[in-house]
C-alpha cells in the first residue's frame, strides 16, 4: 500500500479555494461580423436589360447565381427565373423547394 497522504486542515482548504478565484475572467471574442449586402428589391431598367441579355446565356442558372450576378434579393431572383421560364428562354433541370436549377434553352422543341 502507498503511504497515507496527510489531509489539509479546513482552514488550509478554504484558503486554497479562495486564492483560486482571484484570476481574471475569460473574455469571449465577439466573432467576425459579416457585412450586410444592400441588394435591390425591384428591377431598374439597366438591371432588367442585363437579366434579359446575360442570364439566358449562362450554363447554370440558380437564384443564388442571379443574386451574385445582378445584386438583387432572393425573392426577386426567383421571380425573374419564373418569368424567364415562362418566356421560354431557360429550361428547368431540377426543382426542389430549397434549390432551383435551370439551364439555357439550347434547342427549343
Amino acid at each position: 500500500m502507498p503511504p497515507k497522504v496527510q489531509q489539509k486542515s479546513k482552514e488550509a482548504k478554504m484558503a486554497a479555494a479562495m486564492a483560486g478565484g482571484k484570476s481574471k475572467k475569460k473574455k469571449w471574442s465577439k466573432g467576425k461580423v459579416r457585412e450586410k449586402m444592400a441588394n435591390k428589391v425591384l428591377f431598374d431598367e439597366d438591371t432588367y436589360a442585363r437579366l434579359l441579355a446575360e442570364i439566358p446565356k449562362m450554363k447554370l442558372i440558380t437564384p443564388s447565381a442571379l443574386v451574385e450576378r445582378l445584386k438583387v434579393n432572393g425573392a426577386l431572383a426567383r421571380a425573374a427565373i419564373k418569368e424567364l421560364q415562362e418566356k421560354g428562354l431557360i429550361k428547368q433541370v431540377s426543382y426542389h423547394h430549397t434549390q432551383w436549377i435551370f439551364t439555357r434553352d439550347v434547342g427549343s422543341d
